[in-house]
């Protein structure tokens, strides 16, 4: 185990060294530890890559979309849960074969689509490529997750005269935190980290993503690896902060979300 977790944060030192390291240290002896640690390529990379301008691009982009997930994929997760019919279990088998079908067999004509609506470089297509690409992810975990919780949460409100969209707000979404924390976390790091879509999608706009605007310090002949690990270490934080704060969601959404 040992050595297994060597292997793992191995690239983790990698980066952290490079990272500290000015091009002198980094042509002499790469993955040896910084001697003196130097902060100017984040400085330059902030500056030469516009991070500043990318991470509030990536910030807009993967919370709304997120959003989106969590409202549209509780409510079909809701329904299709709660409805016992053969048109519930059509639509659930339907999410499902979103999820094992791979986004790259309609590449092109989701391209294509996009272009025609007009919404090439603009944060509104990415949005509705990101919500529609991970939705059949989201109500896969969402509609187990409420499949686990007893109906009668559900029955009493309908009782008391509640109308199905009042027992979904107010009595069952509370008792979805665990799975939310989980389906937020793992929406948010996949969209955060894209870089393909990004590139295609919003390529010469102005409005490119952090991992398309360190892209920027790769090109056919030369490298500048000091300034792409910083770069990374600055792309990777808020995600990092985020996944900590709700990590302890994760394990226990998604185990309790594959039951029923």
């Amino acid at each position: 185990m040992v050595a297994v977790a060597v292997a793992f944060l191995f690239p983790v030192y990698a980066l952290a060294t490079l990272a500290f390291k000015d091009p002198g240290q980094i042509a002499n002896a790469p993955l040896s530890p910084p001697n003196p640690p130097s902060m100017d390529s984040f400085g330059e990379a902030w500056q030469s890559a516009s991070l500043g301008s990318a991470l509030l691009n990536s910030t807009l982009i993967t919370v709304t979309s997120v959003l989106a997930l969590i409202v549209l994929g509780a409510l079909a997760a809701y329904f299709l849960a709660r409805r016992a019919s053969r048109l519930s279990y059509s639509l659930y088998i339907l999410f499902l074969v979103g999820i094992i079908l791979p986004f790259q067999l309609g590449m092109i004509p989701l391209y294509q689509l996009v272009s025609d609506l007009g919404l090439l470089g603009t944060y509104q297509g990415m949005i509705l490529f990101y919500t529609g690409i991970q939705l059949p992810f989201t109500v896969f975990l969402y509609t187990g997750f409420i499949r686990s919780l007893p109906a009668d949460y559900t029955n009493a409100a309908l009782i008391d005269g509640a109308s199905h969209l009042q027992a979904f707000r107010h009595v069952i979404f509370p008792l979805l935190r665990p799975i939310t924390g989980t389906v937020l976390i793992l929406n948010a790091v996949h969209i955060w980290n894209d870089f393909f879509t990004p590139l295609l999608y919003l390529g010469g706009s102005g409005r490119e993503t952090v991992p398309v605007r360190i892209f920027a310090f790769v090109n056919e002949y030369t490298s500048d690896y000091g300034l792409v690990a910083a770069g990374l270490v600055l792309a990777a934080l808020p995600i990092l902060i985020i996944f900590l704060v709700l990590q302890r969601y994760v394990i226990r959404g998604f185990s309790s979300g594959l039951k029923g």
